[in-house]
């Protein structure tokens, strides 16, 4: 898709709104305990600044709230967005009667919680599109600066564009050109790593195998694919029932020589932090134990393929990476590559949180903030919101 950019819009003098993706990790108070999406957003914000905007109003959902919860109010977002800019952010509690400030006053404006209004997420059109035309009434033009939730076909992200101009802006630049370069022109050798639960990225699988020299692919997934083809796996964890309308690519996965699954495991006895645990092979698998992460010559594998990579796509941990104990593959892979030259791509969501808890983000290419919208990606679709904005570009 040729997507209007904000380098190649014209923004001086103009309102804008800003969909950003400040869906921030709380405390039990509301107190923010990880800023990163925010900075995500700050070349983007300062951009508009710089170039003569006359008002900058700044929307996000934060949390899945039942209510109006306080502690998912955007309050402390804008007092830290305030501190990151060194300039006043202005919240408002809700348009009302008098909207939104003179931009002469204030010229940064932070919204609130955008989900607190049941329009956001309503699975009715035309519901979400009255609340894409009342923001889109707020602004001369309108920026999709939320990869995160490019996936969603919410009324900040796909309805907001049917009522006025808009373009990505420069953190969504960055993801979308970065993802899709890779698939379309990438370095060879090409690998991507497969993790995870869900049978559903056998959607992944299937548009990769057309593209990568090698797959290599861990998890409960991998599990999943072992069981079907007549593995024992015990007491593992797997989604046999979500790989229904899949058995096409199942035979591809198995004749494939792109394709490699796990020919070992850690074990443990119970699905818990502090369970025992052993190694074994997948052909002398336990029949009372549970494959809680890929085992040692797994990884010794993993790592080869990994070593010798130009570009690397990755997503979905190898194991139950959350106890310390079966933590080893993800960070293995992670580790990996981190030690190599080649263009790393971590596709957000769990593999994302553990480059970070692994201290590695800085050695990947691009951590992406959206697991789902990077896998849609993986998957060769079309993020619906990205397809809003060139379907009613004018």
């Amino acid at each position: 898709m040729d997507i209007p950019t904000l380098r190649n819009a014209y923004v001086a003098k103009k309102k804008v709104l800003v969909r950003t993706g400040f869906d921030l990790p709380l405390d039990a108070d509301g107190n923010i305990t990880d800023d990163t999406r925010i900075m995500r957003s700050i070349p983007t914000i300062r951009y508009l600044l710089e170039h003569g905007a006359e008002q900058v109003i700044i929307m996000t959902h934060t949390g899945r709230p039942k209510g109006n919860e306080a502690r998912l109010r955007t309050d402390k977002i804008a007092k830290r967005l305030s501190g990151i800019l060194e300039e006043e952010v202005t919240k408002i509690d809700d348009l009302g009667e008098n909207g939104i400030p003179d931009p002469k006053v204030d010229r940064i404006v932070m919204l609130e919680n955008l989900r607190f209004d049941p329009r956001e997420k309503s699975k009715e059109a035309s519901e979400r599109d009255s609340l894409g035309k009342q923001l889109a009434t707020l602004a001369d033009l309108y920026i999709n600066d939320s990869f995160s939730t490019c996936h969603r076909d919410h009324a900040s992200m796909t309805s907001i564009p049917k009522f006025m101009p808009g373009c990505i802006g420069l953190s969504v630049e960055e993801e979308v050109t970065t993802i899709t370069d890779a698939l379309k022109e990438p370095e060879r050798p090409f690998v991507s790593i497969i993790g995870g639960v869900k049978a559903d990225k056998l959607n992944a699988v299937a548009n990769l195998l057309e593209r990568v020299d090698k797959i290599l692919i861990g998890g409960a997934l991998a599990f999943t694919l072992l069981k079907k083809f007549g593995k024992e796996v015990g007491k593992t964890r797997t989604d046999t029932e979500g790989l229904s309308g899949f058995d096409e690519i199942i035979t591809k996965i198995k004749e494939s020589d792109k394709v490699i699954l796990p020919v070992d495991a850690m074990l443990g006895c119970e699905f818990k932090e502090d369970t025992g645990s052993k190694v074994c092979t997948i052909e002398g698998m336990d029949p009372e134990w549970m494959a809680l992460d890929i085992g040692p010559e797994t990884i010794r594998m993993f790592r080869e393929e990994i070593s010798r990579a130009k570009t690397i796509i990755w997503n979905g941990p190898m194991g139950v990476f959350e106890f310390e104990k079966f933590a080893e593959g993800t960070k293995e892979v992670a580790r990996a590559m981190a030690e190599t030259d080649a263009i790393k791509i971590v596709g957000g969501g769990d593999s994302g949180a553990a480059v970070e808890r692994s201290g590695l983000k800085d050695k990947m290419t691009l951590v992406s903030s959206g697991g789902g919208a990077s896998l849609e990606l993986f998957e060769g679709k079309e993020l619906i919101a990205l397809k809003a904005l060139v379907k009613n570009y004018p």
